[in-house]
């Protein structure tokens, strides 16, 4: 076994050793909670999940750490535009929604999706708000080694001195005097326009509840020093894995390096970034109106089936919605849950239980090919046509007659599936009673129309496979006799 990752830092695939034998420290960006999660927020948390999936696959202990920003500039903006939800107050009054609460609803929804599409929880879910002592403490490290200082003009602002650290822009391989600060960003009291803030002094207008007490001043922290405080508390100074989205790499992820290495922090040993999302080849973006939301494809699919569309692509390639994308999704779906059923049904038939009642242990080990795709940097795109062959096999076994290869093949389907998180999206309770009955009623159905094609009443059977087609029942003929399933997304 030997796992290989892109780093971005080093800009090639390296093999993959912990730092501690048989562990796997990872943390990975989440959500700056002012809105309703986009898509490119639920690509990446499908893409670190499989990732951690595998890891733990591979048998490393895995904590994985994901960060909520609940506390920075456009929270405080979007809150002062909202109305709280359960505001009962006298007619025609509104009340600002508060910023914690406008945080915390949204936190709630991203919880909901990353729960829906199968996203396992992390070990840790720190909150910004919740560590402020451990981002002052960092701050004051970085001001006693000399690469930060208070804000010249006296404005309760902390920032990190850039030209301070020799190693600045080394993860986005960027020179210094050819970045250009950030566009919306004060130069009043910098050093320089590329210094960035470690600490924000409170500003007038803004709420007294959004400020702490500091040795610089009430204010509160800046975006990238949270993630810096955060890992090293839960991951220790040297950690294995950073993630995030590509769109983190500069400022955010070149900002967090720098200040951490500069306070004497070895941070990650590999830095990885999955790919974004884009709708019929361009960049998603409302003011064009052609975004799709995880909520609008839910609406459209199934969760299993919106989880294989945004898991399927390799984690570092560009994902590109198209309006049949979720349709093929679903028919890759319906094949494999088509094998699953039939296996199980003729399994169960052979064993003489019920489909209803069958279950069945799996072998806990995917095919040599799939491992070999996913310790190769995530091959998922690979893995999927292992697993897409294996069902292949699975129902070519079935058709023979081979019950002890279609029982292999079924194992391994369910475990490659496992892997994947695609048996863990939401998905309807499973009434055993009702599945029961359901199967009795199709195979008394598929008895009538065998009989009816016995005896060339073409009309009849027809009208028997239209009746279930129209119930979400699939029939599909084969050599020997007919098989059903349940059309799924």
């Amino acid at each position: 076994m030997t796992l290989r990752f892109y780093d971005t830092a080093s800009a090639e695939v390296r093999d993959f050793v912990p730092l501690v034998p048989g562990k796997v420290s990872l943390y990975y960006c989440g959500a700056t909670v002012q809105g309703m999660p986009h898509v490119g927020h639920i690509r990446s948390a499908i893409a670190f999940d499989q990732l951690t999936r595998w890891l733990q696959y591979r048998g490393f202990r895995v904590t994985a750490v994901r960060n909520v920003t609940d506390i920075d500039d456009k929270i405080l903006a979007k809150s002062a535009d909202s109305f709280a939800p359960d505001f009962e107050g006298e007619p025609g009054t509104v009340r600002e929604e508060e910023w914690w609460a406008l945080a915390y609803r949204y936190e709630q929804e991203f919880l909901k999706a990353y729960d829906t599409l199968g996203v396992s929880r992390p070990t840790y879910e720190p909150r910004a708000t919740g560590h402020i002592p451990e981002m002052h403490a960092l701050i004051q490290q970085l001001i006693d080694r000399g690469h930060a200082y208070p804000a010249l003009d006296d404005s309760g602002d902390v920032y990190f001195d850039v030209r301070s650290w020799a190693r600045y822009g080394s993860l986005t391989r960027q020179k210094i005097d050819d970045m250009q600060g950030a566009p919306d960003a004060d130069p009043r009291g910098k050093k320089d326009p590329r210094d960035f803030a470690l600490w924000k002094g409170h500003k007038e207008g803004e709420p007294t509840t959004a400020g702490w007490a500091s040795p610089w001043g009430t204010g509160r922290p800046g975006w990238h020093l949270e993630c810096s405080a955060m890992v090293t508390k839960y991951l220790g100074a040297e950690f294995d894995i950073h993630g995030g989205g590509l769109d983190l790499r500069f400022p955010h992820h070149e900002n967090e390096m720098a200040q951490s290495q500069a306070a004497g922090h070895g941070f990650a040993n590999f830095w990885m970034h999955n790919g974004m999302v884009t709708y019929a080849g361009e960049k998603m973006s409302k003011s064009i109106g052609n975004t799709v939301s995880p909520a609008e494809m839910l609406e459209l699919a199934s969760p299993r089936v919106v989880r294989y569309y945004l898991g399927q692509a390799q984690y570092r390639s560009v994902l590109d919605y198209q309006p049949t994308s979720l349709h093929e999704a679903a028919a890759a779906m319906e094949r494999i849950d088509g094998f699953i059923s039939r296996a199980v049904r003729t399994l169960a038939g052979a064993d003489g239980g019920t489909p209803a009642s069958y279950g069945f242990a799996g072998y806990g080990i995917v095919p040599d090919a799939f491992a070999a795709a996913m310790d190769d940097d995530l091959n998922v795109p690979q893995a999927l046509a292992v697993l897409h062959d294996t069902v292949r096999a699975g129902n070519t076994a079935l058709t023979a007659g081979e019950l002890d290869a279609a029982r292999q093949a079924l194992a391994s389907v369910t475990d490659m599936l496992r892997v994947l998180g695609l048996n863990d999206a939401a998905a309807p309770a499973v009434d055993e009673q009702g599945n029961t009955a359901l199967g009795v009623l199709v195979e008394a159905q598929l008895a009538a129309r065998a009989q009816a094609r016995a005896s060339k009443d073409w009309a009849a059977s027809d009208a028997i496979r239209d009746t279930l087609a129209a119930a979400g029942v699939v029939v599909e003929d084969g050599p020997d006799g007919a098989s059903w399933s349940l059309k799924r997304g």
